[in-house]
């Protein structure tokens, strides 16, 4: 990967606003650090503060359970092939019980061989989504069945939320961890 275009602020080089946004990050759900999108999003704390706020939302208070949220955030870290974003979120999605099978699938840019009902739903909706910026009458049906309006938002706001992110990874060039290796291949 390119060298990160953001130098890594820290408490002495942060002003007032930042830091004060950098302690709104480290003391809500996510804990201690600025990992991820935060170091570069600190440019525009307004900003950083909004989109903190979305992310603990969408991550932490979804409707969805856990492994389906999981699922559809690797779907919109590989379409925006944002090597941060998946690394960090495939092993979040196994954890939450989201088969390796299924990230690995999502990885190689393929549908899942076998999923149930619900991930198809979830899958089938995040990836129209990301794909064509649509859904089908099915796709949200299929949603809309299982967990309801709220649903169909908190689907439709994960998918958004960590399309934003990816985007922001992207620009800032965020490495991963040292000797990791990047999880997806480029589009093609």
């Amino acid at each position: 990967m390119a060298a990160p275009r953001f130098t890594e602020l820290t408490p002495e080089t942060m002003t007032a606003e930042q830091r004060r946004v950098a302690e709104a990050i480290q003391s809500g759900p996510r804990g201690a650090g600025l990992r991820g999108p935060f170091n570069a999003l600190l440019r525009a704390p307004d900003l950083a503060d909004l989109v903190q706020r979305v992310g603990a939302y969408v991550r932490f208070s979804s409707s969805l359970p856990a492994a389906l949220n999981e699922l559809a955030i690797i779907i919109a870290g590989r379409h925006w092939t944002a090597q941060y974003e998946f690394y960090a979120h495939r092993k979040l999605a196994i954890a939450a019980g989201l088969s390796p099978a299924i990230c690995d699938a999502v990885a190689a840019n393929r549908r899942p061989e076998a999923m149930s009902a619900d991930e198809t739903a979830v899958y089938e909706f995040a990836s129209a989504l990301v794909g064509t910026g649509q859904v089908s009458d099915a796709q949200y049906q299929a949603v809309l069945s299982r967990w309801g309006e709220r649903g169909v938002i908190d689907l439709t706001g994960a998918v958004g939320y960590y399309s934003l992110v990816s985007m922001v990874l992207n620009v800032a060039r965020v490495p991963l961890p040292a000797g990791e290796t990047p999880p997806l291949a480029p589009r093609g």
